[in-house]
C-alpha cells in the first residue's frame, strides 16, 4: 500500500507520495513512487502511482521508453492534459490486459495514478487515473484527489484545505496529512517525495525529500501535536455530572 496525494489550488499543484512498498510484513522496500516529464517552456508534468509495484512500474518504464518517438503513447506529444491522461489510461489499461489474469492467483495487480501538471496553452490540471484506464479530474469543489491508504490523511484536508491557499501553505497541510497516515498505518513510510508546481511556470522544482530526522518535516509535525494539545487544553470542559438532590 502506499499513499499519494494531489492538491490543486489557484497557484499551482503539490503532489506527494510515500516510498514504502511492502509484500507481507517480512518484505519491506523503499521505492520511489513519483516520476517527473518535462520539456522546458513547454510541459510540467509530474505522476504518482500506487498498488501492484509491477503493474506501476510497467506503466512508467512503458511511458518513459516512448518518450520522444511521436507514438500515441508518447507523453511529450499530446496536447492537452486531457490527451495526457488517456494516454496514460490506455497504456494502464494495456499492462492490466497483458498481465492481470497471470497475476491475480497470487495478488492485486490493480493500480491507480495521479496526474497533474500544465502543457503551454493550457491551464494546470489534476488527474486519478483507476485501474480500467478511465479517470476524473479535480476541480473546485474537489480540489485534492488521494490515491492509496486515503482515510487517515483526508480529514485535516476536509477542514483545512481549498483552492485560495498558497502552496506553502498547502504543502504544511500535505505533510500533516502524511503524518497522520504514518501514524495510523504501517503499510506507508516516509521519506515523503512532494513536488510544487507553481501556475505556467512550465517547469517544475525540487523534488523534496521529507521524513523523521528532516528538520522542517519534525518543526511542521511536532508544532502541530504541541498546539493540537494546547487547543484542546483550551476547549471548555464538559458540563458536569450533577447527583439530583
Amino acid at each position: 500500500m502506499t499513499y499519494g496525494l494531489g492538491m490543486l489550488t489557484e497557484a499551482g499543484l503539490v503532489m506527494a507520495s510515500d516510498s514504502r512498498s511492502n509484500a507481507g510484513v517480512d518484505h519491506v522496500a523503499r521505492v520511489s513512487k513519483l516520476s517527473r516529464f518535462e520539456v522546458p517552456d513547454n510541459r510540467a508534468l509530474v505522476l504518482l502511482a500506487a498498488g501492484n509495484l509491477a503493474t506501476t512500474q510497467a506503466v512508467q518504464q512503458t511511458l518513459q521508453q516512448a518518450l520522444g518517438t511521436g507514438s500515441l503513447q508518447d507523453l511529450y506529444a499530446q496536447l492537452s492534459l486531457f490527451d495526457a491522461a488517456r494516454c496514460i489510461g490506455n497504456v494502464l489499461r494495456s499492462v492490466m490486459q497483458a498481465d492481470a489474469d497471470f497475476v491475480r492467483p497470487y495478488g492485486d495487480p490493480s493500480a491507480t495514478f495521479l496526474f497533474g501538471g500544465q502543457i503551454a496553452g493550457g491551464p494546470p490540471g489534476l488527474y486519478m487515473i483507476y485501474s480500467a484506464g478511465n479517470f476524473i479530474a479535480a476541480d473546485q469543489r474537489t480540489p485534492f484527489l488521494q490515491i492509496g491508504e486515503t482515510k487517515y490523511g483526508k480529514p485535516i484536508l476536509d477542514r483545512s484545505f481549498h483552492p485560495q491557499l498558497d502552496l506553502e501553505t498547502s504543502t504544511k497541510l500535505a505533510l500533516l496529512s502524511f503524518d497522520a497516515t504514518i501514524r495510523s498505518n504501517l503499510s506507508v513510510a516516509a521519506p515523503i517525495d512532494l513536488v510544487r508546481y507553481r501556475t505556467d511556470r512550465l517547469a517544475l522544482g525540487t523534488t523534496y525529500e521529507f521524513g523523521t530526522g528532516d528538520s522542517y518535516y519534525d518543526a511542521v509535525t511536532g508544532g502541530f501535536s504541541t498546539g493540537l494539545t494546547d487547543l484542546v487544553d483550551q476547549l471548555p470542559n464538559p458540563p458536569r455530572n450533577e447527583t439530583p438532590a
